[in-house]
């Protein structure tokens, strides 16, 4: 992590419990703006979890989460929805596109939901999918397209409305892994060109090679190495 970059996600002595498990216990890290940061560890190991708390869709039962020094677990609901809404891409295994929109819809719905107009949408949502390949997918529906053109088409969606952190949950997890080697290519170089954080959790040694860092999650607790 460069000395000069501006912190953008702090953990300060996290723990988290369900029931009797505890999933992380005084975990405390920092991640600077433009990072590339994969979370590895064994299934159950707390990956998801960590994610989760740092996207503001779980609170610490102790410890605080900051995103540019704000403390996500004071915020209302309704500014943890208007913060995920503005500041963080979410990309996950099982894509999660809507159905029934077609990919530049899927696309342009973080705009919508940040009040862009549907003309600017739609030209913004059509130049993403451009960079990512997928051009040709725009007005198809996502089960029309294959799982690696669906994968490419919620990077596009998490990545439009030009988010500070985008969290990835195993996002190639449910791809071959010549596929999965190209969204990976992909989603770096596509936050990299843009300065976004990306926090990735995985199992995929490939993913793990191109970190800048690597988190561990072993015991409840948070190992950091460079990778």
């Amino acid at each position: 992590m460069s000395g000069s970059s501006p912190v953008t996600i702090e953990l300060r002595g996290v723990t988290k419990v369900y029931g009797r498990q505890i999933v992380l216990t005084d975990a405390s890290v920092s991640i600077a703006r433009g990072e590339l940061v994969v979370i590895v560890g064994r299934s159950g190991s707390g990956k998801s979890t960590l994610l989760r708390l740092i996207g503001g869709l779980e609170t610490p039962d102790r410890g605080s989460v900051l995103i540019d020094g704000s403390d996500v677990a004071a915020l209302t609901e309704t500014e943890r929805a208007r913060l995920r809404r503005a500041t963080l891409g979410f990309v996950f295994q099982f894509f999660n596109l809507i159905p029934t929109l077609t990919a530049a819809e899927n696309v342009e719905l973080p705009l919508a939901l940040n009040g862009v107009t549907r003309r600017d949408a739609r030209r913004r949502s059509l130049a993403l999918l451009d960079e990512l390949d997928v051009a040709a997918c725009a007005d198809r529906l996502p089960d029309e397209i294959s799982g690696g053109e669906q994968q490419r088409v919620a990077i596009a969606r998490a990545l439009v409305h030009e988010p500070k952190l985008v969290l990835a949950d195993e996002p190639t997890g449910n791809l071959d892994l010549e596929t999965a080697r190209q969204v990976l290519a992909l989603l770096q170089a596509t936050c990299r060109r843009r300065q976004t954080t990306l926090i990735m959790a995985t199992h995929s040694r490939e993913a793990a090679g191109l970190a800048e860092r690597v988190l561990s999650i072993r015991d409840a607790r948070i190992e950091d190495g460079a990778a």
